[in-house]
């Protein structure tokens, strides 16, 4: 008999078409962010973990809408609150890969004060933002990332603000991976997402996902396809993180695709440390019984 045979069941394999619900997305046509899902089901496919094993953590916005679109444990959350949810739900069963995504608008208005928290903590959670410069659930009003001059229906002079540069607001605070892509390249963001997945720690991909509706105009993925600059063909070192900073100044001016920093030395995770200090309490613990009558004799 040949040793080298089993009975076991072979390990199986993972297709886009796993993760996805079957609930038909109703963002506008055109909208980037069918683009986004569809490489989202491409990365975890590549992952391989089962839907069970995933959980999937949103706010509120259109972006937020895609938990019920995938197979994975799903939670729509309050508008802005997507990562400390997320943080709760790692901590609560480590073993689940987690999930957040989220607007630029949920993100880094409402929720801008959660992120500086969740990146410091290093809990092990991908956040994917959908930057789309503008508040399009709710009808086209300005969003901090919206470009100066930019006119809307609430801003019919021209949005007088700077933007907020999402890339330098999270390298700033610490992240240890931060990427961008554009769903004009799907192979792009697939490989992207998988990456920021992989990443031990806090990872944030921020998406360039256009709004079709109420953006600048509908032709804004065949502008991405002109105007996107791979990284990796301009020689960037994504192990440098001042070099990450200072291409993360063009934000808004040009579009850099890739990753920006990838710590070549990843810190404990949060939840990592948890597990640590539980193990060295329990080591260091007195048996139950010499605790009761402690408490007994006093």
């Amino acid at each position: 008999m040949d040793c080298t045979t089993t009975n076991a069941p072979a390990e199986r394999k993972f297709t886009a078409k796993d993760y996805d619900s079957k609930l038909r997305p109703i963002w506008c046509p055109g909208c980037g962010d069918y683009g986004v899902l569809q490489s989202l089901y491409r990365a975890l496919a590549s992952i391989g973990r089962p839907p069970h094993e995933i959980a999937f953590i949103s706010g509120i916005g259109c972006s937020s809408r895609i938990p019920g679109y995938t197979t994975a444990y799903g939670f729509n959350s309050v508008h802005g609150r997507a990562l400390p949810i997320a943080q709760g739900v790692k901590l609560a069963n480590p073993d689940l890969l987690v999930l957040v995504a989220g607007g630029d608008g949920d993100g880094f208005s409402i929720g801008g004060g959660h992120v500086a928290h969740a990146i410091r903590r290093n809990c092990d959670l991908t956040y994917i933002v959908m930057d789309n410069q503008v508040y399009g659930l709710t009808k086209g009003q300005l969003s901090p990332t919206s470009p100066r001059g930019l006119k809307t229906i609430t801003s019919p002079y021209g949005s007088f603000e700077e933007p907020i540069n999402p890339l330098l607001y999270v390298l700033a605070y610490g992240a240890g991976f931060v990427a961008q892509g554009t769903p004009a390249d799907m192979p792009g963001l697939t490989a992207l997402i998988e990456e920021a997945i992989r990443y031990p720690g806090f990872a944030f991909v921020n998406i360039q996902s256009p709004c079709v509706t109420f953006g600048e105009d509908d032709q804004q993925l065949r502008a991405h396809k002109a105007k996107m600059q791979k990284l990796d063909t301009l020689g960037h070192d994504p192990s440098n993180l001042l070099a990450a900073l200072d291409r993360a100044r063009a934000y808004g001016t040009e579009l850099h695709t890739g990753v920006f920093y990838r710590n070549p030395e990843p810190p404990p995770t949060y939840e990592a440390l948890v597990k640590l200090r539980q193990a060295e309490l329990a080591k260091s613990a007195k048996p139950r019984s010499q605790v009761l009558e402690a408490f007994v004799q006093r």
